[in-house]
């Protein structure tokens, strides 16, 4: 039986719902919008026939480059809904940034706030800009609301393009991932089926909408499922213990959705002090690994283990913990439904037995079949139709599964093949280190050499000698760090995920 586009699965669900409430949106910790799924309905079909009247046809590419707002929510919507492809960005971006990826994806229109219509034009003087006033409450945004509110008739398939995803680029420039509708609906069906998300659900939305993570995993998913969104304009720890503490009626918070590092903002901002977050029944935590020390934190102050998962922005979501069972800390869990994963040498190819690290490769209908206008690097990507993900991995004897590093960052010196990880687990476990990040860098004697970045606790004394001292009881001598460097932040990326190449600048 064919899969329905997402466009049609969120008609579908709008009109079921139509009656409860869709989503709440707090500028400043206050709230400004409230709509129904009925109300939300309407003025996606209305936005999507402004789109249509604007020259702007099936297959087309539009850029979101837009604050957290309801309006970038319904203007995401309303271009799957008339078969556009959205290419959603941070708003943050610089020009140096922004000129690369609009001239990657050449879109035909971008949708901006006016203080980046300049920038824009300096890059691109003849793309076509949409003005969106993302600072203003939602119901004073009227420029499409004179269109009709029927259904554009366009027919959308499951094979059509409905997003484009520009990975985090952590190494490298970003790639665009193309996903398509039918990717993008197997990806919320299975989530909404592990996490057993419902129309009952509240989820507290603190995340960006410009990745996968908020945008497919928490956004498409609690839409699809008739789930009620608490949305924040921007994730602040006062605001989002507000929600998720609160307990007032139909908006007491069941879920809860975010990166290491903003529970250690929230967990560092409730100090002594106590919640009751009793009421919820799911933490996640995703986009970089959790400490397994910040694990047991959060199990403490939130009275909940969190839920830890795996994906990418290829991919969607392809592990995650068990929502009731056995929870390992550092694990990213079972595979999800559909999702059929092998472990490979990377040298020979072959399966390794369990337990023995190697590349993860995968295969489900929620993968992409390639990247942007990058046939080379797509083809590279792929082998015999499995996903070659450049992730290392192993899984144990009960079938969890366990990231130990990046390809690109083992590190070879004098022939030996380093994990940065595992040193970084070592490092991590010193009193006085909040954060490592270990790389590799040119050596004339020993090809590369191990070094570390550390971020230390504030107010506890720690030395390189320490550390070094520390690791050399722990490790062959020839993973341990031969230089350390302190820093107040290691670099990450919005998502929380360190930018090797940024660590590897502190030692030159």
């Amino acid at each position: 039986m064919p899969i329905k586009s997402l466009s049609a699965c969120f008609e579908d669900s709008f009109k079921t719902f139509g009656s409860n409430k869709a989503i709440t949106f707090f500028r400043n910790g206050k709230i400004e919008t409230q709509l129904t799924y009925e109300k939300l309905h309407k003025d996606i079909s209305r936005f999507a026939n402004f789109l249509s009247a604007n020259a702007l046809k099936k297959g087309d590419r539009v850029i979101l480059l837009l604050g957290k707002s309801v309006i970038s929510v319904v203007a995401h919507i309303a271009l799957l809904k008339a078969g556009i492809i959205a290419v959603p960005l941070n708003s943050g971006f610089k020009k140096n940034e922004l000129e690369y990826l609009l001239n990657d994806a050449r879109a035909k229109m971008i949708m901006v706030d006016p203080d980046k219509t300049k920038m824009i034009r300096d890059i691109d003087p003849q793309i076509n800009i949409l003005e969106i006033l993302t600072h203003l409450p939602y119901q004073d945004n009227n420029f499409f609301k004179s269109a009709i509110v029927s259904s554009p008739e366009i027919k959308i398939t499951q094979n059509d393009p409905g997003l484009v995803i520009y990975t985090s680029g952590t190494t490298g420039y970003p790639k665009g991932a193309v996903l398509t509708h039918g990717n993008l609906v197997c990806d919320a069906k299975n989530i909404i089926f592990t996490w057993e998300i419902s129309p009952k659900d509240v989820l507290c939305h603190a995340l960006p909408l410009f990745h996968i993570h908020g945008l497919c995993f928490a956004l498409h998913t609690a839409f699809l499922s008739g789930s009620h969104v608490l949305m924040l304009d921007r994730f602040t720890p006062k605001t989002v213990l507000q929600r998720l503490s609160s307990k007032h009626s139909s908006d007491t918070c069941s879920l809860f959705m975010a990166v290491p590092a903003m529970y250690t903002k929230l967990m560092d901002f409730i100090g002594d002090k106590s919640f009751d977050f009793s009421h919820m029944r799911l933490l996640t935590s995703g986009s970089a690994p959790l400490l397994e020390k910040e694990f047991n934190r959060i199990t403490r102050i939130f009275g909940k283990e969190p839920v830890e998962r795996e994906g990418m922005s290829e991919t969607g979501m392809n592990f995650s913990n068990p929502l009731n069972g056995r929870k390992i800390p550092g694990s990213i869990g079972l595979p999800l439904p559909g999702v059929r994963v092998r472990i490979m040498n990377p040298d020979t190819r072959l399966d390794v037995k369990p337990g023995i690290v190697g590349e993860i490769w995968l295969k489900s209908s929620s993968i992409t079949k390639g990247y942007w206008e990058k046939p080379a690097q797509t083809q590279k990507t792929y082998e015999e139709g499995w996903f070659k993900t450049g992730d290392l991995g192993r899984m144990d004897k009960d079938g969890y599964y366990f990231l130990t590093d990046r390809i690109k960052h083992l590190i070879i010196t004098g022939g030996e093949n380093v994990s940065a990880k595992e040193v970084e687990t070592i490092i991590n476990t010193i009193k006085g280190v909040k954060e490592s990040s270990v790389v590799g860098i040119p050596d004339e004697t020993w090809g590369e050499k191990v070094v570390a970045l550390v971020e230390k606790t504030p107010g506890i004394q720690l030395s390189e000698s320490k550390i070094k001292s520390i690791c050399k009881e722990k490790l062959h001598n020839w993973k341990c760090p031969k230089k350390i460097v302190f820093t107040q932040d290691i670099p990450k990326n919005t998502m929380g995920k360190v930018l090797k190449e940024k660590v590897t600048e502190f030692f030159y």
